[in-house]
């Protein structure tokens, strides 16, 4: 997928790391860009875009200004030397907001939060058309993986492991890594199915084969239940009538 983009400030130097930091990046296609918010206003009306980086402190028509002209909103990266906008910035919706100088690294990040959100979105429409061929909504769940959207039926997962900023969620016939932590992945997995037993896992409870001196053996791998999550993981066998 690629973001069509803008970038519009009228420090001459700002839109030219702009430029060469979406020159780097793939997935970004910056169609233009303008020194100046009012000559924007004519594109913007025109043209479809799904993202802005736009400054806010600038001359005749400050970013905040364009944004609540614009009927159709696009994304927003703000992009700016003064940090008292934030909150303002953040009301607004906004993607991210970027203190200047801005890093590669940093840009980096913001860029991705709004690829992941345009995914988001765009997943979200398509579950709206009826597919015969589709599995019921409870069933299966979207990652971000790479630069894509991977989905994953809970009833193929084994377990899901931490690995540093990572999760890694393996099934039998693959391991997906995405950029997310254990209590957003908590959050998304139906309770009655997973049980999380250390700090680094969480496993599928019919998928346990074996549980022996706290450790669970699922296919190939054998999995330490922590004094931290150790009790928790008994009460819920016993609660379902597993043991």
């Amino acid at each position: 997928m690629k973001i069509n983009c803008l970038a519009i400030d009228d420090e001459p130097l700002a839109l030219d790391i702009i430029r060469d930091y979406a020159q780097k990046i793939p997935f970004l296609n910056l169609e233009c860009c303008f020194d100046n918010a009012l000559e924007s206003l004519n594109y913007l009306k025109n043209n479809s875009v799904d993202l802005l980086f736009l400054d806010i402190q600038m001359e005749e028509l400050t970013g905040i200004q364009l944004l609540n002209i614009l009927k159709q909103k696009p994304l927003v990266i703000f992009t700016t030397a003064y940090d008292n906008y934030a909150i303002k910035g953040f009301e607004l919706d906004a993607v991210d907001y970027l203190l200047k100088p801005i890093s590669f690294e940093r840009f980096l990040k913001a860029v991705d939060k709004a690829y992941e959100k345009l995914q988001f979105d765009k997943v979200l429409k398509n579950n709206t058309i009826t597919n015969t061929n589709s599995l019921p909504y409870d069933e299966f769940f979207f990652v971000k993986t790479e630069f894509r959207m991977e989905k994953i039926r809970f009833s193929e997962i084994l377990y899901v492991e931490g690995m540093g900023d990572y999760l890694r969620i393996v099934t039998p016939s693959k391991k997906i890594m995405t950029l997310q932590n254990f209590k957003s992945m908590e959050e998304m997995l139906p309770q009655r199915q997973f049980c999380r037993v250390h700090k680094s896992f969480i496993v599928s409870l019919d998928k346990i084969e074996s549980v022996e001196r706290c450790r669970i053996k699922i296919g190939e791998r054998t999995l330490p239940i922590s004094d931290t999550y150790k009790k928790f993981f008994y009460d819920i066998l016993e609660k379902k009538k597993l043991v």
